[in-house]
């Protein structure tokens, strides 16, 4: 009877694939952290190492970035486990999943300027486009997305805003906790979240 309670629910976290999405720069390295001390395996092949703009790693799996090509064989083997996707590649992912997608959302101006130093650190052009035009793209998309996943039956999501957990992480970790069945390790989750590590920080939201 609990298996079946579970399917009805979806509170079984095998049956389905956490998915921890966003924007680059918006938080979702510290959340694949959060989910995995939470007691989530995470889908990554450690091929990017940690650096000084993410110091504690990327949690990057590099198939992610060749599912718009048809890649998605691998996915299947997601579940119970969490993934990284970035924002733009949501739509790749196989419609035969039950997704549970963590999107963290953060304050744009503070994505722009970690982007920023990120490019230079890497001796790129930080210049290319400006702000407010990168500003103006990301919003679009943004609410391209979120139009997208509303629309998608098989996926539920819950937004997450990083300056939120930063603050005071224990009524998001309760949020992310509930939303993902109820069986993660809260106060692990809670060690994780390093205070020192919020950079480009901006009073508004």
């Amino acid at each position: 009877m609990k298996g079946f309670f579970q399917k009805l629910t979806g509170s079984n976290k095998d049956e389905f694939i956490t998915v921890v999405s966003g924007l680059p720069r918006s938080g979702t390295s510290m959340m694949m952290k959060m989910l995995e001390a939470g007691g989530i395996p995470p889908v990554t092949d450690e091929l990017r190492t940690a650096d000084e703009d993410n110091p504690k790693g990327y949690y990057e799996f590099e198939r992610v970035k060749q599912m718009d090509q048809g890649d998605t064989d691998w996915v299947v083997e997601g579940r119970g486990k969490v993934i990284k996707v970035i924002s733009a590649l949501l739509k790749h992912l196989p419609p035969g999943e039950q997704y549970r997608v963590i999107f963290v959302r953060r304050n744009m101006p503070e994505i722009l300027a970690s982007q920023r130093k990120m490019l230079i650190r890497r001796g790129e052009d930080p210049d290319k486009m400006d702000d407010a035009q990168m500003a103006m793209l990301f919003e679009k998309h943004l609410k391209q997305i979120d139009d997208w996943l509303q629309a998608q039956s098989n996926f539920r999501v819950l937004y997450v805003h990083y300056s939120e957990v930063l603050a005071d992480p224990r009524p998001q970790i309760a949020r992310i906790n509930d939303f993902l069945g109820g069986h993660l390790n809260s106060s692990a989750m809670a060690e994780t979240v390093d205070p020192e590590l919020y950079r480009n920080r901006q009073n508004t939201r």
